[in-house]
């Protein structure tokens, strides 16, 4: 191929990733109003807007999402303060969700919104007994002790040099009444609540020659997936989410543990009240999708 010939496919694939926005785009300039309305008083909805836009411009698989869904994660991701896309604390992420229309089963593209751990980190130093908050990875040349229980105590001190491969990860959190808790997740742990929870996690693969889901030999976490792109970063944010659970919990960090990946295609001034749509029971419906495509070769048959 030319370099002729690149350019100008390169302009053609920018021209449709455009008309492809517009949608988006256009409910999102026609929700400013309500926008504002949800923002915290330390955000404008001008600048959400914007960040929205180089959100769809940065990740063009967003442009295939439903305008909707688009529009309730940067709903949610307003009503907690937090900018998506932004210095990791929040996300907008396209997915793959399964929705029943009439008898039959489809999957749509749809966004979801996840709170990243720096979002985390933020909603705590908003509490106002917040104090301090500390994460770390653990390394297996490190010095690590800790205990949990009447005489519980944290103890790392990482080696300078050669620290070897993480082996766990932990959150420190100081209250300025006094108080400090802190827990404490193996890798392992860490990677299985990923497995557990993600819908990354792939099991499954749809076979051409079989025309059925089989199971793959080795699963994985999607290449899109930020567990195979920063596993770090999700582990932090895992150990933090279960830390957020013992500390006393502000109505922000109340309402981030429920958001947090989370589907929803309504606004409402409380997102908080919009019930979750995103739907993992995906072996139900590929055994529904093989049906569908059993039948229609069936029929052309």
């Amino acid at each position: 191929m030319s370099s002729q010939t690149q350019v100008a496919a390169l302009k053609q694939k920018a021209q449709e990733n455009r008309q492809k926005a517009k949608p988006i785009q256009v409910l999102i300039q026609q929700s400013i109003t309500e926008l504002g309305k949800a923002v915290p008083s330390h955000m404008n909805p001008e600048r959400m807007v914007r960040i929205a836009l180089t959100t769809l411009r940065l990740n063009p698989k967003l442009m295939d999402c439903t305008p909707e869904s688009f529009l309730g994660a940067l709903f949610q991701s307003a009503q907690l303060g937090l900018e998506p896309n932004i210095e990791g604390q929040a996300y907008i992420i396209p997915y793959e969700n399964s929705k029943k229309v009439g008898n039959n089963w489809t999957k749509i593209t749809e966004a979801q919104f996840q709170i990243g751990y720096k979002g985390y980190v933020e909603l705590f130093y908003r509490h106002e007994k917040a104090l301090s908050l500390d994460m770390q990875a653990v390394r297996v040349n490190d010095t690590f002790e800790y205990e949990y229980g009447t005489n519980a105590y944290i103890k790392h001190i990482p080696k300078l040099k050669d620290r070897g491969e993480v082996i766990a990860y932990y959150a420190v959190a100081k209250l300025k009444e006094g108080g400090t808790l802190f827990k404490v997740m193996s890798k392992d742990e860490c990677i299985e609540h990923g497995k557990t929870h993600s819908k990354c996690w792939i099991t499954k693969v749809y076979d051409e020659t079989t025309k059925k889901m089989e199971k793959v030999k080795e699963p994985y976490f999607a290449e899109y997936s930020p567990w195979h792109k920063d596993p770090d970063a999700m582990c932090l944010k895992t150990v933090l989410i279960q830390l957020m659970k013992l500390l006393p919990k502000s109505v922000e960090i109340q309402h981030a543990l429920k958001m947090d990946a989370t589907t929803k295609s309504k606004i409402d001034l409380d997102m908080i009240n919009i019930p979750d749509e995103t739907n993992w029971q995906d072996d139900a419906i590929e055994a529904e999708q093989v049906k569908q495509i059993a039948n229609k070769e069936q029929e052309a048959s």
